[in-house]
């Protein structure tokens, strides 16, 4: 059997083997609370939806509408012909909103934290990042020509403790974790930064739109301004692609030599449009984070005695179970009562921290919680009964 034959099928045996073959299945509604897939209806607790925009009439009609006036595509790199009035609002939307001086686009947060590291460190650097960042930060840094060090989760004197052993460079850390809904300590990480000269680089993809004052995120909620703070469309604000927010200087340093950036076909102008409109729709319409509020205040109080419970600020609700194998018999059980909840297994996350990543939408109903609940509930005492 040819090298790459034998290479495939022995991979994909090993995670069959292993339980964690992940499948792909055609939904229709994902981008809403009620999901359908193989002609059957679900309340969808799996979705990046947390503002409830993605299927918002308001926006479908800004994008409608944009399509008519800037076309379908963008046709071009933004440095050729591909960057329009539509992107130059976007980002002039996106500096007013978050308070920096120029933003960078990007056509998804992978693009833009990749870029970001690559563009940015050279030789002899020092990357410190979070063991819990994204996949896309934690592969740039071992891609990129810098020495990386990560640190235990959130905790910051191990940071300091690395800095002041080898060096300053730059600290990278997410907002609020995809997988763990937890947030981090912005406030003495960026106290750090600067008392070792740092820089310091915030990936708030999960927390821009749901947090702080007009959904301007972690880093205004904490008062704390990063050299560069990334931003996606593709989840609070409803639509897709990014943005690097920095200083004048660093977005043009980007602009020249950002090779996700130079070499990209841009954004179409008019989801362009559609993310400046979702933009104002979340700086305006505070109701979708009331609505959150509530909603994860009832998820606590229902399900807050539960083994698998995880307390979090924050609409992503980990339901941790342990062995990838309950995880599948979970998110099974949940399904069968017309719940969708995706099971996350290694290596998304640590063998033996396998979990269902509950997440909330403003969408969904206080009784959607509440059935949710009562799913949990008798999912854990089958399970206690099949113990004895």
């Amino acid at each position: 059997m040819p090298l790459f034959d034998s290479r495939i099928t022995s991979a994909l045996q090993q995670r069959r083997e292993q339980g964690l073959l992940r499948t792909l299945s055609p939904v229709h509604g994902g981008n809403t609370a009620q999901v359908k897939i193989a002609k059957q209806s679900f309340t969808n607790f799996s979705s990046n939806d947390y503002l409830g925009l993605a299927n918002d009439d308001a926006l479908k009609e800004a994008w409608k509408a944009a399509v008519d006036r800037y076309g379908a595509g963008s046709a071009a790199s933004p440095m050729v012909t591909g960057f329009s009035y539509a992107h130059q609002e976007l980002q002039d939307d996106l500096c007013n909103w978050l308070g920096f001086e120029q933003a960078v686009l990007f056509n998804s947060g992978f693009s833009a934290n990749q870029a970001a590291l690559f563009a940015l460190l050279a030789k002899n650097d020092c990357l410190y990042q979070d063991k819990l960042n994204h996949a896309s930060l934690v592969e740039a840094g071992v891609l990129s020509p810098a020495t990386q060090y990560r640190f235990p989760h959130n905790n910051t004197q191990r940071l300091h403790d690395l800095i002041e052993r080898n060096g300053a460079g730059l600290v990278v850390t997410e907002g609020v974790f995809s997988m763990d809904g937890d947030r981090a300590p912005l406030a003495n990480i960026e106290a750090q930064c600067q008392k070792q000269s740092c820089w310091l680089m915030v990936d708030d993809a999960h927390g821009v739109g749901v947090l702080g004052k007009e959904g301007k995120g972690s880093c205004a909620e904490s008062s704390i301004k990063p050299q560069l703070l990334v931003v996606t469309f593709g989840k609070a604000l409803g639509v897709q692609g990014a943005a690097i927010l920095c200083s004048s200087s660093t977005a043009e340093y980007l602009r020249q030599y950002a090779r996700h950036f130079v070499y990209s076909t841009a954004m179409p102008p008019a989801q362009a449009a559609a993310v400046t409109k979702a933009i104002e729709l979340t700086r305006t319409q505070q109701w979708r984070r009331d609505q959150l509020s509530d909603l994860q205040h009832t998820y606590s109080s229902l399900i807050g005695d539960l083994p698998g419970y995880i307390d979090t600020q924050t609409p992503i609700k980990p339901y941790l179970v342990g062995s990838a194998g309950r995880a599948m018999s979970l998110a099974n059980h949940l399904r069968q009562q017309g719940l969708w909840a995706t099971a996350i297994r290694p290596p998304t996350v640590p063998k033996g921290k396998a979990r269902i990543r509950v997440t909330l939408s403003a969408n969904h109903k206080l009784e959607e919680i509440s059935k949710l609940a009562q799913s949990l509930k008798q999912f854990e005492f089958q399970y206690a009964k099949e113990d004895c």
